[in-house]
């Protein structure tokens, strides 16, 4: 392997204790094993207005969706914990693929998604783990050029699926999600050959 994949995980949730933001922690240290350098960021970290051309017209791109930006911009691929709200992507994480789509002057359209690799996977309280959220969050980083990975996970019972250390009670589950980052670290290296 010739350089180091550079992979940053998040997740779509701004809630401290969120579920997703455990899971995405798992899967890095998956991408970790596999050799990946990983950067843990936490979109609260970023605040956002909600998306508005007009305010982008009249006031260029907030300073913290030129940060965030500059974290999608700087890696390969992106390992993302999707919370499902009323079946579907949240508001944060959309919201956050809205701003960073935009072009800073200069930057070609899209210059922070394309060729970038994803990874994408949920947890719920519900019996199907946040599944039909995923539908909705890979076709639109399909459609801005992203390459989905075909692999993904949706673990049920999220109030029940973790321990105190914050690691899957259930062995097989953790395991899949290790391999899930460790697929994206792979997948990743192998396009940079």
């Amino acid at each position: 392997m010739g350089s180091v994949p550079r992979i940053l995980a998040f997740a779509g949730s701004l809630r401290k204790d969120s579920y997703n933001k455990k899971l995405v922690v798992v899967a890095a240290a998956g991408a970790r094993d596999a050799g990946a350098e990983v950067t843990l960021i936490d979109l609260a970290d970023y605040p956002l207005p909600v998306f508005d051309q007009d305010l982008e017209a009249s006031q260029g791109l907030p300073d913290s969706a030129v940060r965030l930006k500059t974290e999608f911009k700087n890696h390969d691929g992106f390992l993302i914990g999707c919370p499902e709200y009323n079946s579907s992507i949240t508001a944060a994480l959309k919201n956050a693929i809205d701003w960073v789509s935009r072009p800073l002057p200069d930057e070609a359209p899209l210059a922070c998604f394309k060729g970038k690799v994803a990874a994408i996977m949920s947890t719920s309280p519900g019996a199907l783990g946040g599944l039909r959220g995923l539908v909705h969050v890979r076709a639109i980083l399909s459609n801005i050029h992203v390459l989905v990975l075909p692999d993904q996970k949706a673990i049920p019972n999220a109030h029940k699926a973790f321990d105190d250390h914050g690691s899957l009670t259930d062995p097989k589950q953790q395991q899949a999600v290790l391999d899930l980052g460790a697929r994206l670290t792979e997948t990743v290296a192998k396009l940079a050959d």
